[in-house]
C-alpha cells in the first residue's frame, strides 16, 4: 500500500504541550502506512526549542522564515504563499495544523494547494476571555472561515468542543475528542529517584514541596502562583517551592518571590527536559493558568502520583475531578487556592489518596500510544471518504 504523506504545521517549536503533541504524533505514526513531516516557523525563545529533538526523532522538518507568532501582514502573506508552494510541490495527502497562527495560515495554504484532507487540532482556541472583545470576535470569525475548509477538528477537551460550537465554528460531526497524551513510561514514580533529585536541588529530605512546570508567561499566570506560594510560605516556614521553566515574566516572578519573602526557599531550575525527575521531588502540583486547552503538565503530574491544585481554565476540569484527584479554583482566588494546598499539606492521607486516584486516571486516559491509534483511525476514516 502506498504511504500516505502527512504534513504537520505548527507556528513554533518551543518546549510546550502543543509542540510535544505534534512531535510525538509525527514521530510515532505507523511508518509502514504514513510518511510524516513537520513544518514550523523559526521562532523559539526563552521557553526552549524542540527543533533539535524533532530532527533527532528522524522527522523531516521544514522551517518557513516568515511564519511568525506575532501578526505581521507582510510576513503573514509571505508565509501563506510559501506554505502553499511547499504543500503544492510535495503533494501532501493530509495537512494537519496545530496552534493559532499555523492553524489559520496552514489551512488556508492547504486549501490553496489543493490538499485532499485538512485536519486541525485545537490546543485551546485562539480566542479567550482575557483579550479585547473586538479581537475575540475577529478570531472567532477567522475560525469559522477556516472550519469551512477543515475536514476534521480534533479537540483535546470536551470544553473546547463546547466553546467551538457555541462560537458557531463548524458542525458537531467535524469534532473528534482525542486527548493530548504523554509517554507514560517516562512519567512513572518507580523510575525516578526522589531523594537524589532533592539532593541535587538542595531540598531538605523531609521538607514539603509545592511545585509547577511551565512557561513564565501571561497565560500561565506565574505572579498569582507566587502570591499563593507567599501565603503558604508565611504560614509554614519549612515549606519549599520548585518552579521549572522559563519565559518573559521570569524577572517579575523573581521580584514577586522576593516581595513575598520566599525567594530563598524557591528553586528556579530554568529549562529542563527531565520533568519527571523534577516532579518526583514535589508533593503538590499547583497550576495558576488563566486559559488553557488541556495542559499536559496536569496528566504528567497525575501520572507521577501528585495531587493537583489548579485554576478552572477550559480543559483543566477534563482531567481534575474536584475533590477526587485534586482541586479546582477560580482564577484570581489566591486565598482559596492557598487553603486547598494547606489542606493537602495538613492531611497526608488525603494527599496520597488523591495522588493515587490521579495516577489511575492518567494511565487510563492519557496513554500516548492510544492517542496515536486514535489519530491513525481518524486519518483512515478521512482517507476512505476521499477515495
Amino acid at each position: 500500500m502506498k504511504k500516505v504523506s502527512v504534513l504537520h504545521a505548527i507556528t513554533r517549536l518551543i518546549v510546550g504541550g502543543a509542540q510535544e503533541n505534534t512531535m510525538y504524533t509525527a514521530a510515532m505514526l505507523d511508518k509502514e502506512r504514513f510518511r510524516a513531516e513537520i513544518l514550523s516557523g523559526p521562532q523559539t525563545g526563552s521557553e526552549g526549542s524542540l527543533i533539535d529533538e524533532v530532527r533527532a526523532n528522524g522527522v523531516p522538518l521544514t522551517i518557513v522564515p516568515d511564519l511568525l507568532r506575532q501578526v505581521s501582514p507582510r510576513h503573514d502573506l509571505r508565509a501563506l504563499y510559501g506554505m502553499a508552494r511547499i504543500m503544492r510541490n510535495t503533494g501532501y495527502t493530509i495537512v494537519h495544523t496545530h496552534s493559532s497562527k499555523a492553524g489559520i495560515l496552514g489551512r488556508l495554504a492547504a486549501r490553496m494547494a489543493g490538499a485532499p484532507i485538512i485536519v486541525h487540532t485545537v490546543h485551546g482556541w485562539s480566542f479567550h476571555d482575557y483579550m479585547p472583545a473586538t479581537m475575540r470576535a475577529f478570531y472567532k470569525l477567522l475560525e469559522r472561515w477556516m472550519a469551512s475548509y477543515t475536514d476534521a477538528i480534533i479537540v483535546v477537551t470536551d470544553r473546547d468542543q463546547q466553546k467551538g460550537l457555541q462560537a458557531r465554528i463548524g458542525k458537531e460531526d467535524k469534532y473528534h475528542l482525542i486527548r493530548s497524551a504523554i509517554p507514560l513510561e517516562d512519567f512513572n514514580p518507580a523510575r525516578t529517584n526522589r531523594q537524589a533529585t532533592r539532593q541535587e536541588l538542595g531540598i531538605p529530605t523531609k521538607a514539603m514541596v509545592v511545585g509547577n512546570v511551565g512557561r513564565f508567561s501571561k497565560q500561565k499566570n506565574p505572579l498569582d502562583w507566587a502570591r499563593v506560594a507567599g501565603i503558604l510560605g508565611r504560614a509554614d516556614p519549612l515549606l519549599h517551592f520548585l518552579l521549572v521553566g522559563d519565559g518573559p515574566l521570569r524577572p517579575m516572578v523573581e521580584n514577586r518571590l522576593q516581595e513575598e519573602g520566599i525567594r530563598d526557599r524557591t528553586i528556579l531550575t530554568g529549562l529542563r527536559r527531565d520533568v519527571a525527575n523534577l516532579m518526583s521531588a514535589m508533593d503538590i502540583f499547583m497550576l495558576s493558568s488563566l486559559w488553557e486547552g488541556l495542559p499536559r503538565v496536569i496528566p504528567q503530574a497525575m501520572a507521577m502520583g501528585l495531587p493537583v491544585v489548579a485554576n478552572q481554565a477550559d480543559g483543566t476540569d477534563d482531567a481534575i475531578h474536584d475533590g477526587e484527584n485534586g482541586y479546582l479554583c477560580s482564577p484570581g482566588e489566591v486565598e482559596i487556592m492557598a487553603e486547598r494546598c494547606q489542606e493537602l499539606i495538613r492531611e497526608p492521607l488525603k494527599r496520597l489518596e488523591m495522588g493515587e486516584r490521579g495516577r489511575a486516571y492518567a494511565t487510563k486516559e492519557f496513554d500516548l500510544r492510544r492517542m496515536i491509534t486514535q489519530i491513525e483511525t481518524l486519518y483512515e476514516q478521512l482517507l476512505a471518504d476521499v477515495v
